[in-house]
């Protein structure tokens, strides 16, 4: 059985819109990509290696024994440069794969099926509560331990509709088999302690834990989260989508675990719900990289895979029953958008073939995004631009155009040609689904003979894809139409259903449960405060950490009188190209109009093309092309920063001369007149912003608080903040664009001109010669716009972009200075339509060159994880929460949390506790590990040297810190938390996003938006 909904296809990172998926963050005080799984990336410079790793699996035999595993099949992908080796367990039944790649960020993956048959997130919640403590492993919580403990470049898990899996990767093969130890245990044999379940799960508990006469609530991190989850209309819509679609089995269920449904679920049933999912003749086992596979076998034998027997596990997903005609459902959602009357009209389709069908999932996954995927595509014309309609009439008669088809493919050559330093892990997560119902993984890899086959279908039958659309779609009774409009009560309904819910459990409780209650309250936290033995758990030396950083060479150069910085890398027949426009002569009245320019500057059409043209042209000819703002402070002044826009896009090496024609167009003869296309993507822009804050509220809580503390901070809430989401929804909700539309020829004579430019080239060796002769044209061809504009601001510092040539000897980034600039206190907030609360304080401290940036840094880490992540997470209850440094800034931040100002006097009290100097010298080393996997995650070749271009910072300032970062010590955090963070030391900011809240409306201290 196998799900459409109509969706992009994406090969390099092909995340399934479905099965559904609650993404953690237990990399979230390092990442901050709290509310989905956050992957950090590596270069992959297997192309220009040997390929010692892919040989050795080679060597393979079909029927050949390892450590209790069968070898089945040894098949080489060339498109992925990798061998696969499949393999099955002797004894269980357990299912391998290994994909050998010359990659040193080697990944490991366990994924089992999981098929819950109600909403109490039954496998979300034993998710967190078996990464809390395993036989092996007895303290709490070893897996957010080992976080400070190795130098993982990725760590997380993922519940799904149908099936749990749990990842990590590092770059060290002794720190490889720490985790694999971990994670087999934590897997295998969890101790799945009641304490843990209330903890991570749910629980009835006094509001005051110590205080018996305070009211019962409900508390729990699970339960929290999808509160948290069930705030963004998006994912509830997809989630009802899923469930009404599919009614029979279990996508007719949340998998994550609806709210009201959590405090149903038991201990007991947790349990059970292990001991019959998580085994290993339920489970798939993933290895990927340069690492032998010998090891991974024999460890995965002996720790875990030895001490089972086979069992028939009862987890298969049954067809679901076929619809004999279409059915339409309405539903509600909270009232956060741009305007008040939008009704989200959507279709999905179940397929009639397998989910194990490699061919045809390939050509339906095609066929969503030639359906759905940019303005060329028949659903756009008929959905988004008159605003509705759902006729397969078109399609079905004239099917898709030539050029739509080539594009799409050109898309797949250039997904499998770029290297994301995140392969391992996008290809567990390519191959997950299809695995999970028992399909061939290895036939998933082999994406060019499906492209193959695919071409070959179409030549065959050139009505092969109109036939898809008449079989799938127009003729396919299997259909739902589920309508989503706003309710202004939809938030009052939520918390009504919730206190109905408690009161119903608590009027069931007798005197005596009451009791139980409150004692079983103050043992957990009496647990969640006691100091935890971690030295079960395994740990790298700070000794194991690399004392240099590689350098990476770059050359200076101009090209049409435009600096230009060329870094060579094995590119793997891409090139990368960017350039920075700087905003230093822009009017300040166009500030706020910045972001929108960049968002439909590629999208309104150029030259002779029209927007649909464009667009096409920019799929045919080009790994993307987009326009971001960039906002940089300096690297040794608080008060001094970059402002500009940044152009970035790629190509495959032989479609150079036609990207660089794009560009042309665009800086030559951008179109400006057509306000219906200029309101679409308005709307579009509007409702993407409104509906990220209950995703990503805590990155907009903190930007709000860095407002008044830095120049920097200022403009950034002015482009991505708060402040950006208003405009653009009064924009959204102007009857008359005109305006605005001749606005954007303004911003544009600013910022495409090539006077206030400089770029940087990620090429081949091979490559670069040719890629500087095309930027040289480029820079000719859009000479007409250069013109010699006064910079609104006096006050101008040049930083030589070559920091070894002379002064004033070379080109420069031009950074505006604000020496007058008065850092001063405001707490905002801001109410919402959700029930919990992002919160975040930020406070001034020091630019990255200062000698105390270092002890900042390792110190916002140690308070994260000895402190914060106790009080914020385990007790308070939100999804995460911690510090980190930033732009000067040191910044405490809570996510989804049922806390608001409570949570602020928790970054207050983790100052006095850094500041009494309760911390230990292992403490120090975790935290030196945790910053360094961070400081040392991967780079793709592409991203090569961009932080000296974007930033300044070139690799000597960088091992500069590095050496601070080694020398920090106990006096040093206690120095520093003291002299920045201390009441009376410090300048800071806060802001909260959340639920109204009275005690904060009554406080004339606040700001309220």
């Amino acid at each position: 059985m196998c799900f459409i909904l109509l969706h992009e296809f994406n090969i390099s990172t092909n995340f399934k819109v479905f099965p559904f998926k609650w993404y953690h963050l237990m990399q979230a005080s390092n990442d901050l990509s709290l509310g989905k799984s956050s992957f950090q990336w590596q270069n992959l410079s297997w192309r220009f290696r040997s390929t010692s790793a892919t040989e050795r699996a080679l060597q393979y035999q079909a029927g050949q024994k390892i450590s209790g595993f069968t070898v089945k099949e040894v098949v080489t992908v060339p498109d992925l440069f990798l061998t696969a080796v499949k393999l099955t367990h002797d004894n269980t039944g357990a299912q391998y794969l290994h994909a050998a790649r010359d990659d040193k960020n080697n990944l490991f993956s366990v994924q089992l099926r999981t098929t819950p048959m109600d909403n109490t997130g039954v496998p979300h919640i034993l998710e967190h509560t078996v990464l809390c403590g395993s036989e092996k492993y007895p303290c709490r919580d070893p897996f957010f331990k080992m976080l400070n403990r190795s130098l993982s470049t990725f760590m997380n898990a993922f519940t799904a509709s149908d099936f749990t899996m749990y990842p990590f990767s590092t770059q060290n093969g002794k720190d490889f088999q720490n985790l694999l130890s971990v994670y087999l245990d934590a897997v295998f044999f969890p101790c799945l302690r009641e304490l843990d379940f209330w903890q991570e799960g749910w629980r009835l508990e006094n509001e005051n834990p110590t205080d018996p006469t305070s009211p019962l609530v409900f508390k729990g991190v699970v339960f929290n989260e999808m509160k948290g989850a069930f705030s963004d209309n998006e994912r509830v819509y997809a989630q009802h989508l899923q469930n009404k679609l599919y009614p029979d089995h279990t996508y007719g269920v949340v998998s994550g675990g609806e709210p009201l449904a959590i405090p149903d679920l038991s201990w007991e049933q947790l349990k059970h719900f292990h001991a019959t999912h998580y085994h290993p003749s339920n489970a798939r086992f993933f290895t990927y990289g340069d690492l032998p596979l010998e090891q991974h076998l024999k460890q995965i034998q002996e720790e875990a895979l030895s001490k089972f027997e086979r069992t028939e596990p009862d987890t298969a997903v049954p067809n679901q029953p076929h619809w004999d005609r279409p059915v339409h459902f309405r539903m509600h959602f909270g009232h956060l958008k741009p305007v008040s009357d939008a009704v989200v009209v959507s279709f999905g389709c179940p397929s009639l073939c397998s989910i194990t069908d490699t061919f045809e999932g390939f050509t339906l996954s095609l066929l969503s995004s030639l359906m759905i995927s940019g303005p060329n595509s028949p659903f756009y014309k008929t959905l988004i631009e008159p605003k509705i309609g759902t006729n397969f009439s078109s399609v079905v008669g004239n099917g898709f155009e030539e050029e739509r088809i080539e594009a799409l493919l050109h898309k797949i050559e250039i997904q499998m040609k770029h290297q994301s330093t995140s392969f391992g892990l996008s290809l567990a997560s390519y191959i997950a689904s299809c695995w999970n119902h028992d399909g061939d993984p290895v036939q998933l890899l082999k994406i060019s003979d499906s492209v193959a086959q695919f071409r070959q279908a179409l030549k065959d039958n050139p009505r092969f894809l109109q036939e898809k659309v008449l079989h799938y779609f127009k003729d396919n009774t299997h259909r739902l139409t589920l309508s989503m409009s706003p309710d202004e009560a939809y938030l009052e309904k939520q918390v009504k259903a919730e206190e109905e819910k408690l009161q119903k459990k608590v009027q069931a409780l007798s005197e005596s449960d009451k009791k139980d209650i409150y004692e079983k309250g103050l043992e957990l936290l009496s647990v969640q405060s006691k100091i935890q033995d971690a030295s079960c758990l395994p740990a790298l030396k700070v000794s194991d950490i690399e004392p240099t950083i590689a350098v990476t060479p770059v050359e200076m150069g101009t090209a049409g009188g435009v600096p230009v910085q060329y870094c060579e890398q094995p590119t793997n027949g891409m090139v990368y190209f960017r350039a920075m426009c700087s905003l230093n002569t822009l009017p300040e009245d166009l500030k706020l109009y910045v972001p929108l320019f960049c968002s439909v500057i590629t999208k309104m059409g150029c030259g002779g093309l029209d927007y649909r043209q464009q667009a096409q042209q920019m799929e045919l000819k080009t790994g993307g092309m987009s326009i971001s703002t960039s906002v940089n402070p300096d690297y040794s002044n608080m008060d001094m920063y970059e402002q500009g826009v940044l152009l970035s896009s790629s190509c495959l090496e032989r479609n150079l001369p036609d990207m660089f024609h794009l560009w042309s167009d665009i800086f030559n003869s951008p179109h400006f007149d057509d306000e219906e296309r200029l309101r679409v993507l308005v709307m579009m822009s509007a409702q993407e912003l409104a509906n990220g804050i209950s995703y990503s509220g805590h990155m907009y809580a903190m930007t709000r608080a860095a407002r008044s503390l830095t120049p920097t901070g200022e403009l950034q809430e002015t482009f991505g903040g708060m402040e950006q989401v208003k405009f653009m929804k009064r924009i959204a909700e102007m009857p008359d664009l005109t305006q605005v539309l001749r606005t954007l020829p303004r911003i544009k004579r600013h910022i495409l001109n090539p006077l206030n430019m400089r770029c940087a080239v990620n090429s081949t060796p091979q490559k670069m010669s040719d890629a500087a002769g095309q930027l040289d044209n480029f820079m000719s061809n859009v000479a007409s716009n250069k013109k010699d504009r006064k910079p609104v601001r006096s006050d101008i510092t040049e930083r030589l972009l070559d920091p070894l040539a002379a002064p004033g000897s070379g080109p420069s980034r031009k950074l505006i200075t604000e020496p007058n600039f008065k850092p001063c206190q405001m707490k905002t907030f801001f109410p919402m339509p959700f029930p919990i609360n992002f919160v975040s304080e930020c406070i001034r401290t020091v630019p990255f060159t200062h000698e105390d940036y270092a002890s900042l840094n390792i110190l916002s880490r140690v308070m994260t994880a000895k402190y914060l992540h106790r009080e914020i997470r385990e007790k308070g209850g939100a999804y995460g929460g911690g510090a980190r440094v930033g732009g000067g800034l040191f910044t405490f931040y809570s996510y989804r949390d049922p806390n608001s100002v409570q949570t602020l006097s928790t970054f207050r009290k983790s100052v006095d506790w850094v500041r009494s100097g309760q911390f230990t010298q292992q403490d120090i080393d975790e935290a030196k590990l945790s910053v360094f996997s961070a400081v040392d995650s991967p780079v793709a070749p592409s991203n090569k040297g961009m932080g000296r271009f974007l930033s300044g910072i070139t690799d000597e300032l960088k091992q500069a810190h590095r050496e601070r970062l080694f020398a920090v010590t106990d006096k040093s955090l206690v120095d520093v938390a003291g002299r920045y963070l201390g009441i009376g030391q410090r300048t800071c900011g806060v802001a909260i996003l959340g639920p109204e809240n009275d005690t904060i409306k009554k406080d004339p201290s606040w700001v309220v938006k």
